[in-house]
């Protein structure tokens, strides 16, 4: 597969999220918006940080996001999130941005990734302890 970092050849992580860029949520210039694409990637890592937390996590941290390549209308959106880290009541999940250009028979380009950090919340919002296990979801 070919990537925009040539050591980076394929996705890390499980796929979380598929989508297709959608013309409502581009620019002037027929770009994705970036906050479009975080928000993607936002619901990718709270899929997995749910899961994990068994429970409700919230957002609290987005880290260091750099866009390597456009993301344009229709192209096919795969988000790929892992555990990174996971503390007393938070957990870190790293979420990479793969494209598909022209259809399934295309290769993926990486064009995004980020660290998302979830704090696990009980009913009430506060937060809780993220209950133990090994890290698999």
């Amino acid at each position: 597969m070919a990537a925009s970092d040539p050591t980076e050849s394929a996705p890390r992580g499980r796929l979380s999220i598929r989508t297709v860029a959608m013309p409502a949520d581009t620019n002037p210039w027929g770009h994705m918006f970036g906050g479009w694409l975080m928000s993607q990637m936002d619901l990718a890592g709270g899929v997995h940080a749910f899961k994990r937390a068994r429970g409700r996590a919230v957002t609290v941290a987005a880290e260091a996001m750099e866009f390597h390549q456009p993301v344009f209308v229709g192209d096919e959106v795969s988000c790929y999130s892992e555990i990174v880290r996971v503390g007393t009541t938070s957990i870190a999940v790293r979420v990479e941005v793969w494209v598909r250009r022209d259809g399934l028979d295309s290769d993926q380009i990486r064009v995004t990734s980020a660290i998302f950090t979830y704090v696990a919340v009980d009913e009430n919002n506060r937060k809780r302890p993220v209950p133990p296990g090994d890290g698999t979801v």
